[in-house]
C-alpha cells in the first residue's frame, strides 16, 4: 500500500470530521433546546432573579436558539463546553473523569466478544450442520435477541444474590476506599494499579469487571459469530482452498492460515463498529451495575434535562464513531490487498 496515499485517505477521512460533528451538534443542540431549559444546569433555587437573569444574559439563553448554536459552538471550539449539572463539573472535565471506566469496561468486553465470537464462527463454519453449528446458531440468536438490561439483572441475581460469586456492582470494593489505595495518575485502575504495585486492587477491579463486561459484550458475541461464520462459509468454497487441500494441507493448516485472514476482511468491519457502539452505548450496563463510566454519567444527565452533558456525550460518541470507521477501513485495505483507498 503506498504510504503517501494511505496519508492522503486518513487526511480527507479527517477533514470529513468536522461536517459529522457539526451535523450531530445542531441535530443534539436543537433537540435539547427544545425538551429541556438550557439554564438548568446553571442556576438553582437559591439563586435570586437578578442573578438569573445574569446567567441568561451571559449565556444567551434569552437570544434565538441559533444565536445561542453560535455562541455555544465557538465556547466548543475554544474548549468551553459547558457546565455538567450532573457531575458538578465542567464538560469536559467530566468526560475526562468518566471515561477511563467506560474505556476499561470496553476493551474488556471487546477483547471477550471478539475472542469468543470468532472461535465459535469459525468452529460453526468448520462443523456445518452438526449439533455444534445448531447449538452455536441458537446462542447467536439469543445474543442479539435480549435485552441488554434484562440480562445483566439475570446474571446480576444469578451470580450475585444466588450463588454469591461475583459483586453486584462498582468498580473495587469499597475497602480500598476506605484505606485510601485508590491511585488517580492516568484514571485507568488496572494500569494505575499495577504503576503502584498494589495486585489486590489490580485483581479486584477485574473480579468486579466480569459481570458487566459479559454483559455488555453479549450481544457483540453473537453478532460476530454470525458474520464469520458466513465468511468462513464463503472462503472455505473458494478455489484456492480447494487448491490448498488438494495438495495434501492438513485442516488446521487450511483453516488458521489461508482461510481464516480473508475471512476476517468482513468481520473487522463488525469488531470496529461494535467497540464504538460499546464505548457509547454501555449506558444501560453501566447503569445497572454502578459502573461511574460515561454512560450512567449519561443516563444521570438525561434524567435531570443536563442538556450541556447530553451535547458533549453525544459529539464525544460521535467523534468515536467517526476514528473507529477510519481505523476499520485502513485495517480493511491491510488484510485485503486488493482493496484500494481511494
Amino acid at each position: 500500500m503506498n504510504l503517501m496515499r494511505l496519508l492522503n485517505y486518513i487526511i480527507r477521512r479527517l477533514l470529513l470530521l468536522i461536517p459529522v460533528l457539526l451535523g450531530v451538534s445542531i441535530i443534539v443542540f436543537t433537540l435539547t433546546r427544545i425538551t429541556g431549559n438550557p439554564a438548568a444546569a446553571y442556576i438553582n433555587e437559591k439563586m435570586s432573579p437578578s442573578q438569573i437573569a445574569q446567567v441568561f444574559e451571559r449565556y444567551h439563553f434569552d437570544e434565538p436558539i441559533w444565536t445561542q448554536f453560535i455562541y455555544w459552538l465557538q465556547g466548543v471550539i475554544q474548549g468551553d463546553w459547558g457546565w455538567s449539572r450532573t457531575a458538578g463539573l465542567p464538560v469536559t472535565d467530566a468526560i475526562l473523569k468518566y471515561f477511563p471506566a467506560t474505556f476499561e469496561l470496553t476493551i474488556v468486553s471487546i477483547i471477550i466478544a471478539v475472542g469468543i465470537g470468532i472461535f465459535l464462527g469459525m468452529r460453526s463454519a468448520v462443523r456445518r450442520n452438526k449439533p455444534f453449528d445448531h447449538v452455536t446458531r441458537v446462542v447467536s440468536l439469543l445474543g442479539v435477541s435480549l435485552p441488554i438490561f434484562w440480562l445483566a439483572l439475570i446474571l446480576q441475581f444469578v451470580f450475585y444474590y444466588q450463588l454469591k460469586l461475583f459483586p453486584a456492582g462498582g468498580r473495587y470494593d469499597i475497602s480500598f476506599i476506605v484505606e485510601g489505595n485508590i491511585p488517580r495518575y492516568t484514571g485507568f485502575l488496572l494500569i494505575d494499579s499495577l504503576l503502584i504495585g498494589n495486585f489486590d486492587l489490580f485483581f479486584n477491579g477485574i473480579y468486579h469487571l466480569i459481570l458487566p463486561a459479559v454483559t455488555l459484550s453479549f450481544g457483540t458475541i453473537a453478532i460476530v459469530t454470525r458474520i464469520m461464520r458466513n465468511s468462513m462459509l464463503e472462503v472455505l468454497n473458494l478455489d484456492y482452498i480447494r487448491t490448498a487441500r488438494a495438495k495434501g494441507l492438513s485442516d488446521r493448516s487450511v483453516i488458521w492460515k489461508h482461510a481464516r485472514k480473508n475471512a476476517m476482511i468482513p468481520t473487522t468491519t463488525v469488531i470496529g463498529l461494535a467497540f464504538g457502539g460499546l464505548l457509547g452505548g454501555a449506558v444501560l450496563t453501566e447503569s445497572i451495575f454502578f459502573w461511574p463510566g460515561l454512560g450512567k454519567w449519561s443516563a444521570q444527565s438525561i434524567r435531570v434535562l443536563d442538556s450541556t452533558s447530553v451535547i458533549g456525550f453525544c459529539l464525544l460518541v460521535a467523534f468515536i464513531y467517526v476514528i473507529v470507521n477510519l481505523a476499520v477501513d485502513v485495517m480493511y485495505a491491510y488484510l485485503d490487498p486488493r482493496v484500494r483507498l481511494g
